[in-house]
């Protein structure tokens, strides 16, 4: 009979804010990286969504920044892994670790005392999807779970009434999913996802790097490299940048300098996709919503839309006025956080 999978932990002890009881959480679990918003304290963990464990052992080494570090640079007996893919579960028995563990940075859990916790999910989410989402936080520790779809977390986030009648527009760009939703009335009323985001732009980025320099990169550099100088759409005071990596005709060590021209002709498909996807939800949604759109334009939120440029472009290809969040790296979380705030009042926008 074969042995079922377990990853254990060492034990670890963190510092917590608070140990006396269970504080109730929000979270917002991505791809790229995890954020915890806690009751009455705000946002008190933002951590990269990865674990390196002890493939031999079954036994995790780091969570978070301490794990990010493996990535790329692990021995065969060890596994730096992101759980989650495309924004659902990827793998259960890692994920449901990570969880675990992402909860002890912050507090102690109760086994009495359990914290309420509220979770973004992708929009479109499936039955099964939900259900683990669900299963992994209850069997780390909490004791609620509520479920709110991303693109209404960032609503929240960004200050929007989501209880009036009239249609707004939000573009969520995670690591792994974008996701276009119209709200009204608490409600997703259209929503569309494509599995499209900042991981396949720096994946774009790597796949450049080979063809046309020849020149192999990791994850991590392709990902600088867009910070650096990647943009969706032309902008001043940009220069160029140095990419460090493996010549692969020589096999030796390689410095190549790229322009910003060229990362942008690189990453030209995954941009081109969001903004057709943002294109097609228009399409199907009401005229009456859409002259509500157009007076109060749209609203992008995540670490993607970061990327230079890409809410102007957004902007000219639809007609619409775009404008990104005070924060789009932290929006959905403060907005699950105000949620989790106020549960009396937001109860129509969990989809448990």
């Amino acid at each position: 009979m074969k042995k079922k999978r377990k990853i254990v932990t060492k034990g670890r002890r963190y510092r917590s804010l608070f140990n006396l009881f269970s504080k109730d959480m929000a979270m917002d679990l991505g791809t790229a990286n995890t954020l915890i918003y806690m009751r009455g304290v705000g946002i008190v963990l933002n951590e990269p969504s990865v674990v390196a464990y002890d493939r031999r052992k079954d036994e995790v080494l780091a969570v978070g920044n301490e794990a990010k570090s493996y990535l790329g640079r692990t021995p065969e007996n060890i596994a730096a892994v992101r759980p989650l893919k495309d924004g659902v579960i990827a793998d259960f028995i890692v994920t449901k670790t990570m969880i675990k563990e992402f909860f002890l940075k912050v507090q102690k859990i109760s086994p009495i005392f359990k914290p309420k916790v509220v979770i973004c999910v992708p929009a479109g989410i499936t039955q099964v999807e939900k259900r683990a989402v669900l299963d992994a936080a209850e069997e780390s520790g909490a004791g609620l779970v509520y479920l709110i779809e991303e693109p209404m977390a960032a609503a929240i986030g960004a200050g929007l009434d989501i209880s009036e009648k009239k249609g707004q527009m939000v573009i969520d760009i995670g690591g792994g999913t974008t996701e276009v939703a119209v709200l009204s009335r608490s409600s997703v009323v259209n929503s569309a996802t494509i599995r499209v985001a900042g991981d396949e732009i720096n994946e774009e980025i790597v796949k450049y790097l080979i063809k046309e320099k020849n020149l192999q990169v990791g994850e991590i550099s392709a990902e600088k490299c867009k910070i650096a100088i990647g943009s969706a759409y032309q902008v001043e005071g940009v220069s160029k940048y140095s990419v460090y990596g493996k010549d692969l005709l020589e096999n030796k060590p390689k410095e190549v300098e790229v322009t910003p021209e060229e990362i942008r002709k690189a990453i030209r498909e995954p941009v081109s996709a969001v903004v057709e996807m943002a294109k097609r939800v228009l399409v199907k949604t009401a005229p009456e919503f859409i002259e509500d759109i157009k007076r109060d334009g749209i609203i992008m939120a995540g670490g993607g839309s970061l990327l230079k440029g890409l809410h102007m472009h957004v902007q000219e290809e639809t007609g619409l006025k775009c404008r990104l969040t005070e924060d789009p790296l932290t929006t959905i979380v403060e907005g699950s956080g105000i949620a989790l705030e106020n549960l009396a009042k937001f109860q129509k926008v969990f989809i448990n």
